[in-house]
């Protein structure tokens, strides 16, 4: 193993926050003296089946705790997934059913591995040992939390605060996330800035437990292609690692220059130093900066040989013109013969209306190779339509 200096090093890089950097300063030395690797534990609800680059910002650190040579847990909640994360939330989830959330799981599985060492890691489902709680040990559980210190959690106090509802059920979440936490027996837990309450639960838990505490790292919550929001697919700025390599290195291209650093940072190992100094001294422009993040980020979830297609195809679309090979079609239903091309880019794109008038109005938008700027222009159904919108490209066709 790597001094525990050498393990900081990497071990900090992308973090928010340690909660408490000495006591992981403790739990490494004493790793060094016994040999015994520490526990890492990272918890996923299988909300949904696909994963993207933000989801990633915590399975990176978790492979650097693999070639740390750490035990990493890879914890699905498909039990916990049932009753819905409250984080940042405005109002109650909508429960998922146990088949959902095990069909979710399951692409999980298989997704992971494109980052992680299948050897070295461990997949557990929380629902091993919580379909086996009896009602008193859930009773003994939320007699070790009150109502007041559940309250003291923004989102959980914002809908107190406005009469919003708050369900029993949404109060047992982090209870039972922490529960994990003591089965298990953490040493570390990894969870986006958004768990951080849940993952000072399991803290606390561990103590009730008479176990020494976990150490919490709380990661940034990546922003989306708009370098606004969350990534998230429901708001359609995503970019999901089995995605076709081509789409992947036209999202990343049209990322902004400052985005472009941060996805540097969380999602390569590439000396975030030396980039900036590049950029500042113009021994690299900024769009073969992007060029570069594309290659690396697709070469993770598919190969050089994938990367420099990608690359080449994007290479004919913007220099040459031309509409790029290979761009898969889809087809989209419209409520009747036509549509405005408003509500059509919008649901292509999966962004807002007020986006897409915007882009039209920029004169970012080609449609079958010629450039479109009139809001109130109509797409018909049963005609293919070559769309180009900015640095994205589409083949879509419209069906009744």
């Amino acid at each position: 193993m790597k001094s525990v200096e050498e393990q900081l090093e990497i071990i900090k890089r992308g973090t928010v926050e340690i909660i408490q950097l000495e006591e992981l300063k403790k739990k490494l030395e004493n790793c060094l003296k016994t040999k015994k690797p520490l526990i890492v534990k990272a918890g996923f609800d299988p909300s949904a089946p696909d994963i993207h680059l933000g989801h990633t910002v915590l399975l990176r650190k978790m492979k650097h705790f693999q070639l740390l040579g750490h035990e990493v847990i890879f914890l699905i909640g498909d039990f916990t997934g049932r009753i819905g994360d409250p984080s940042e939330q405005s109002q109650t989830r909508k429960q998922l059913t146990k088949k959902e959330v095990l069909e979710n799981a399951g692409t999980y599985e298989r997704q992971i591995f494109r980052i992680l060492d299948k050897k070295k890691t461990k997949i557990v489902f929380n629902s091993k040992w919580c379909d086996k709680m009896k009602i008193e040990d859930v009773l003994a559980l939320t007699g070790k939390y009150t109502v007041a210190r559940m309250l003291e959690r923004d989102d959980f106090l914002k809908r107190y605060k406005n009469d919003k509802p708050i369900t029993m059920l949404e109060f047992l979440y982090p209870l039972i996330q922490g529960y994990d936490s003591v089965v298990l027996k953490a040493d570390i837990e990894l969870g986006g800035t958004d768990q951080k309450f849940n993952l000072l639960v399991g803290r606390n838990l561990q103590r009730d437990f008479k176990q020494a505490p976990q150490v919490v790292i709380t990661m940034p919550l990546l922003e989306g292609t708009d370098g606004v929001e969350k990534m998230s697919k429901s708001l359609g700025n995503y970019i999901g690692i089995e995605e076709d390599p081509k789409e992947i290195f036209g999202k990343i291209m049209s990322i902004s220059d400052e985005l472009m650093l941060r996805y540097y940072e969380l999602l390569t190992d590439e000396s975030l130093s030396r980039l900036k100094s590049d950029l500042k001294s113009g021994a690299l422009h900024p769009k073969d900066a992007k060029k570069k993040l594309a290659k690396i980020i697709i070469g993770h979830y598919y190969d050089s040989e994938e990367a420099d297609a990608a690359e080449a195809n994007f290479e004919k679309a913007f220099k040459h013109g031309e509409f790029p090979d290979n761009v898969g079609l889809k087809k989209l239903r419209l409520p009747g013969k036509k549509s405005d091309i408003v509500t059509c880019l919008s649901m292509v794109t999966r962004q807002s209306k007020g986006e897409m008038r915007r882009k039209l109005l920029e004169g970012a938008v080609e449609v079958n190779g010629k450039k479109e700027k009139s809001p109130a222009a109509c797409l018909c159904t049963d005609t293919e339509y070559k769309i180009r919108i900015g640095k994205r490209f589409f083949r879509i066709l419209f069906e009744e």
